[in-house]
């Protein structure tokens, strides 16, 4: 991954630096590490820069080249929200990518991210998606939740759900956060966690 070191009297001094001769907005660069010198007689602080796009590029040609050892095809779209790079691949075996309840697509999220960690030295989180699955599962989800709930409801007896992840378990939590007639709470040990669905007292 390319990386730019730029040096100057002060940290702040370093950052306009970087951003005068990337050419971009403090929000399209990581400062990777920081180091200073202290001389008799002169200061100075050197940054390592690395840029969205490039931590983007890297990423895109890092999951080709795991696919490729699969033997899936792929095309790959990003988007940068906020603090987040979110990619979503399209492929011509999405089965095998996705795994049972997506956990095939989990574990290449875990491989991106302890890839990219080894690189950058940032809190740079990574989205992974195969077309739409995700928000296929979120509504999934929420409809098994309310019919769930629904059940509960009528016959005040608790019903846990599958194991799921942090991320799934978090939008069943929000889909009945309101209900007046269950409540929700997580139980189980890592990785096997659940949601637990209970009727409220009257």
């Amino acid at each position: 991954m390319k990386k730019h070191t730029f040096e100057e009297r002060t940290l702040e001094l370093a950052k306009e630096k970087a951003l005068y001769e990337l050419g971009l907005n403090a929000d399209n660069i990581i400062i990777n590490n920081v180091s200073e010198k202290n001389g008799l007689l002169k200061k100075s602080v050197t940054i390592e820069v690395i840029t969205i796009q490039d931590v983007i590029t890297y990423l895109k040609n890092t999951i080709l080249e795991i696919l490729k050892q699969m033997n899936i095809e792929a095309n790959l779209e990003t988007k940068v929200r906020e603090n987040r790079i979110e990619i979503k691949i399209f492929s011509n075996n999405n089965a095998i990518l996705i795994g049972k309840n997506g956990k095939n697509m989990q574990a290449l999220q875990t491989i991106i991210k302890q890839i990219l960690k080894k690189e950058i030295k940032s809190d740079l989180h990574i989205i992974l998606d195969i077309e739409n699955y995700k928000e296929k599962r979120a509504k999934n989800l929420e409809i098994l939740a309310r019919k769930t709930a629904r059940e509960v409801a009528r016959t005040k007896v608790e019903t846990k759900l599958d194991s799921m992840n942090s991320y799934e378990r978090r939008i069943v939590h929000n889909a009945l956060n309101d209900n007046k007639y269950v409540y929700t709470e997580s139980a189980g040990e890592e990785p096997n966690r659940y949601v637990v669905i209970k009727p409220r007292e009257n």
